[in-house]
């Protein structure tokens, strides 16, 4: 029995490594084609992360809404909903998040509330209307999310353009600075809201006992499995959809909130950074696992971070580290294919 149990850990060790080394092989006879030391550039990456406290909080600071988010994407992905939306519902988070910072003056413990509250109805608001497009309208949730996306985009543009604009005139710089009490406190001088990383682990333990240990995640999983067979048994299929996506949009909602009022403290057109986009990676790769997302996450924020040294130490462009990043899930869905594949021949 333990021989047995420990071959079967030896196989999920092999599986979880062989991807992630087949990418760094792949990417290292690319640099060796353009005469660029493999070692030496990976190197560089990983140092660019970790050189410094700085960059420590760097990584931390991009790890929060790719966590935030991908607990959101866990809960869709789970019911077979392919989410791409998540980007909207960061920047209508982000919105909320500023109409209020803009709005209220109240002491600062309740106006981060206020704050963390309006990024979560903002990003929940553009969750539901894509799960309503889904629902109501049979729309796939792909062209409802991407639809949803572009027009979050341009109300964006349009407020920092007219009635958000800055008394000296509307630039792609984004707003006005926010009034002091609504910046979100940060970690010494740097860009980490500790705020922020505590809603991340939240919402992060929230998706993994709602997917564990409760019915409703129970029926998810169900439905991901086969969305036709989940109805017949009487599973309200259309109603967990709805609040999947209501609780995804939130989460990506409150991502939103931390941007603008923790990162940035100002609302600006690139808030979301594309979060929304890699978080969607960051779940493929962690299996629509939430509790995986935290480690997954931290990979794609340290190589986020150490990708600009590429640049400056080696004249590399620092597109190399997303290459690695998209190898990397590739790898691994191609092995996960061929896992399954080998299941049904044995």
């Amino acid at each position: 029995m333990h021989k047995y149990l420990s071959n079967v850990l030896i196989q999920k060790v092999i599986w979880a490594v062989a991807p992630v080394m087949a990418a760094l092989l792949l990417t290292s006879l690319l640099l060796w084609i353009v005469d660029a030391p493999p070692l030496q550039a990976i190197g560089t990456l990983l140092n660019g992360a970790v050189e410094s406290p700085q960059k420590w909080a760097d990584v931390a600071t991009a790890w929060m809404p790719l966590a935030l988010i991908g607990a959101g994407l866990s809960l869709t992905f789970a019911a077979g909903l392919w989410n791409i939306g998540a980007e909207g519902q960061i920047l209508l988070g982000a919105i909320f998040a500023t109409w209020v910072a803009r709005t209220f003056t109240l002491p600062p413990f309740l106006l981060l509330i206020l704050i963390v509250l309006a990024g979560m109805l903002g990003g929940a608001l553009w969750g539901l209307l894509t799960g309503v497009l889904k629902v109501y309208s049979h729309v796939h949730e792909i062209f409802a999310g991407l639809g949803l996306n572009f027009i979050a985009t341009a109300f964006i543009i349009w407020l920092i353009f007219n009635p958000w604009k800055p008394e000296s005139g509307a630039t792609m710089s984004g707003t006005e600075p926010f009034p002091p009490a609504a910046w979100v406190p940060r970690l010494g001088n740097t860009r980490l809201p500790p705020l922020g990383i505590i809603l991340a682990l939240l919402a992060i333990t929230l998706s993994f006992l709602l997917l564990k240990g409760t019915r409703f995640g129970l029926e998810l999983r169900a439905m991901g499995k086969n969305m036709r067979a989940a109805a017949i048994q009487g599973i309200p299929t259309h109603r967990h959809m709805l609040l999947a996506f209501v609780l995804c949009g939130a989460m990506a909602g409150i991502a939103g909130a931390m941007q603008a009022t923790a990162v940035y403290h100002r609302l600006i057109p690139r808030i979301s950074g594309g979060f929304g986009y890699t978080a969607m990676l960051v779940v493929l790769l962690a299996g629509y696992r939430p509790e995986l997302v935290p480690v997954v996450a931290l990979f794609f924020a340290a190589v986020g971070v150490g990708s600009p040294r590429l640049e400056l130490n080696m004249q590399l462009d620092a597109s190399l580290g997303g290459v690695i990043e998209g190898l990397v899930v590739l790898f691994v869905l191609l092995g996960t294919g061929l896992r399954k594949r080998l299941k049904r021949e044995s």
